[in-house]
């Protein structure tokens, strides 16, 4: 169930992809038509604008939009960290499961299934409470992805400069910076302490840095916002350098 709950998680982050690819480098409008356009895309690039008008910049306008969007989304991903943490304090009881239906045969899969579902219900984990929060921020997060490209595309908007910076055109520096702080997410995240999760902290990094060597500068610079907050939420979150210092004192009274 699980293998088909991610595949079809998979496939929905697709089409949500796909859905704007199409128009990926084309102009963006008030007029432009289609649920994506008219819904998730625009009012984000409205949204863009209105701050860019306020604050004198495009850079600045999209610093503030990130910021305000990646609180609106952090009650989703407070609600995800949760239902992770659950997920961890019952992996020991999970494992002695395993290990008890280790057969392969019908019956005993079953009385598998029973008694993990029994196990979650009496732990209160939900398996897909950690996942809906994935749901609602893709289109968030993609959409506007995809508007700060088609402003690029848009001759209407001028994106300007950030810093030395022209955010129409592709900044080596960001892209780094942007990768660097990618890296950081996943250092203070769960990533850390989970072996399957451990190639992202590697592979993320150098994707976002290689579409930042190509992408528009507006886009890394979206990246380095958004990951900066993603690293501070992590550090109030996980707490993962407290962590590193009780890990010894536990190890030790384990000796014990």
């Amino acid at each position: 169930m699980k293998k088909r709950f991610w595949i079809v998680l998979s496939l929905v982050s697709v089409a949500l992809l796909l859905s704007g690819c199409t128009e990926f480098d084309q102009p963006i409008s008030s007029k432009s038509e289609g649920f994506w356009n008219e819904f998730i895309v625009w009012p984000l690039v409205s949204f863009i604008k209105y701050f860019a008008e306020i604050l004198g910049s495009y850079a600045l306008g999209i610093i503030i939009v990130t910021i305000i969007i990646r609180l609106v989304i952090l009650p989703f991903t407070i609600k995800q960290v949760k239902s992770s943490k659950k997920m961890q304090e019952i992996q020991p009881k999970m494992k002695e499961l395993q290990q008890k239906y280790a057969s392969k045969d019908a019956v005993t899969q079953q009385k598998y299934q029973q008694e993990m579902m029994a196990l979650m219900q009496s732990s209160g984990v939900n398996p897909m409470a950690g996942c809906l929060p994935i749901f609602i921020q893709m289109p968030i997060l993609i959409g506007f992805y995809h508007a700060i490209s088609r402003m690029n595309a848009t001759p209407a908007f001028d994106l300007g400069t950030f810093l030395i910076f022209p955010l129409a055109e592709p900044s080596i520096v960001l892209a780094v910076l942007a990768g660097l702080i990618q890296f950081g997410v996943l250092m203070t995240g769960p990533a850390v302490d989970n072996p399957q999760m451990k190639v992202m902290m590697y592979i993320m990094p150098v994707m976002i840095i290689g579409f930042g060597i190509v992408l528009p500068a507006a886009l890394s610079l979206y990246w380095v916002v958004g990951n900066i907050i993603s690293v501070i939420q992590n550090l109030v979150i996980y707490k993962p350098f407290n962590k590193k210092k009780t890990e010894p004192a536990t190890t030790g009274g384990a000796k014990k």
